[in-house]
């Protein structure tokens, strides 16, 4: 068969990344936007390969009764494939059922990579979530084509798609877009920190040109990306840069912090010995840094380590009423490295009786981060990944190491999409004893 060609699916699982499983005379077959248990009709896009073809739901044959009118209209099932725009691809989904299929996808990343034969359940991001999943993103970014079209890209492309309505924004944002502007080609951010006031960052495309005049698309700075805004987690303010990384649910930040301070109390770590060394690793403007010193008291011993500079500095600022905090910039790996060529056996001591947290990028933390760790054996980690299979990599990695996890929290911080945060804390051989 070949690109293009038509074929009705039954839909079996799903998978990670937003698509589902069916069989086709035995060859697996990936289609998004259907459910599990479905039979749907769908044209295939891709059958280069020889293990799996991938391919575009067309219409529903048979719904599955967790199937619902999607969220964002534009994305529904009704409407062409290359008409649908990304970012909501479980929206078509009963939201309780969005979070056992996303239980199933991180239970089975841990046993299939990292040998861990355990249910972990999914949860909301907070009492306040809405009861469909929507209004929640406190950050949207737009793409803007050389045409002057402004919108999301459509579903798995990089084609803008025109859209009257953004669901998953917060109302005042959602409210921004609807007002328009214009722009030059690259990406418009839209940011509504905790003032409440919406903040457009155009990110305009630049060429960046070889001496043969090739090149490729960047995004040129502004400064209005360097305004620093202030977000609120409790009565605790974290400044930040208005184009700088924090979480997108307007719930997250205290969902996370929250969920730390579970995942140590259920690690006997409810208070931190404020002798000891802990470490975030990966540490943006110091939030999870902040967490251990809540914990820890003002004495607190704590590292956050950050590549970005800017973060940084923020993050040495939202951590000074800790007499015992700092803020470093540097590459987590080479960071580690340099640790420990350098640490003395006090550091160590005091390192092998603290926390490390870490919440790396998509990617993971990697082999050699983790091999640092292993060999540097804080006393407990707590691992914040947003994404499953990286996690359970560098879980089967840890575990070989000796550390087991003690706690594991799925918490739905991107309702309608199939993103996923889940949060890991394990502990070292003999912490507990």
């Amino acid at each position: 068969m070949q690109p293009g060609d038509t074929i009705d699916l039954d839909v079996t699982d799903v998978a990670h990344g937003g698509v589902f499983v069916a069989r086709h005379e035995g060859r697996v077959v990936f289609v998004p936007d259907a459910i599990p248990g479905e039979r749907v009709r769908a044209r295939l896009t891709d059958t280069s390969k020889s293990s799996f073809w991938r391919a575009e739901a067309l219409e529903v044959l048979d719904a599955s009764p967790h199937r619902r009118p999607h969220v964002w209209a534009p994305a529904d099932i009704g409407t062409p494939p290359e008409r649908r725009p990304g970012g909501a691809d479980l929206g078509h989904i009963e939201l309780g059922h969005q979070r056992e299929l996303k239980s199933r996808v991180i239970t089975d990343a841990l046993h299939r990579f990292g040998g861990l034969d355990t249910t972990v359940s999914v949860e909301p991001a907070g009492a306040d979530e809405t009861a469909d999943g929507t209004g929640w993103r406190t950050r949207v970014s737009l793409h803007v084509d050389d045409d002057g079209r402004v919108g999301p890209f459509a579903a798995r492309s990089h084609r803008v798609v025109e859209v009257d309505d953004h669901p998953l924004a917060t109302p005042a944002i959602a409210e921004a877009i609807a007002r328009g502007r214009s722009a030059a080609p690259g990406r418009l951010d839209l940011v509504q920190p905790a003032d409440g006031r919406v903040r457009v960052l155009p990110r305009a495309e630049t060429a960046r040109r070889n001496a043969r005049g090739r090149g490729r698309p960047r995004t040129a700075p502004d400064p209005a990306l360097h305004e620093v805004i202030v977000e609120r987690v409790g009565d605790r303010e974290f400044r930040v840069d208005a184009g700088g990384f924090w979480q997108v649910h307007r719930l997250a930040a205290a969902a996370l912090t929250d969920a730390v301070h579970r995942g140590l109390r259920d690690a006997g770590r409810a208070e931190l010995d404020p002798e000891a060394w802990h470490l975030d690793l990966y540490g943006g403007v110091g939030l999870l840094a902040a967490s251990l010193g809540e914990l820890g008291g003002p004495a607190t011993r704590v590292t956050s380590v950050e590549s970005d500079e800017r973060a940084t500095d923020h993050a040495g600022e939202n951590l000074a009423e800790w007499v015992g905090a700092r803020a470093e910039t540097g590459r987590v790996d080479r960071w580690l490295t340099h640790l420990e060529q350098s640490a003395s056996p006090a550091e160590r001591a005091r390192l092998r009786s603290g926390v490390t947290v870490l919440d790396p990028p998509r990617s993971g933390a990697g082999r050699e981060v983790v091999d640092a760790l292993l060999r540097l054996q804080p006393a407990t980690l707590v691992y914040v990944a947003c994404d499953p299979v990286a996690l359970a990599r560098d879980v089967a990695q840890l575990r070989s190491g000796g550390y087991e996890p003690l706690s594991l929290r799925g918490i739905d911080l991107f309702p309608n999409s199939h993103h996923i945060e889940t949060v890991a804390v394990l502990t070292a051989p003999g912490a507990l004893s």
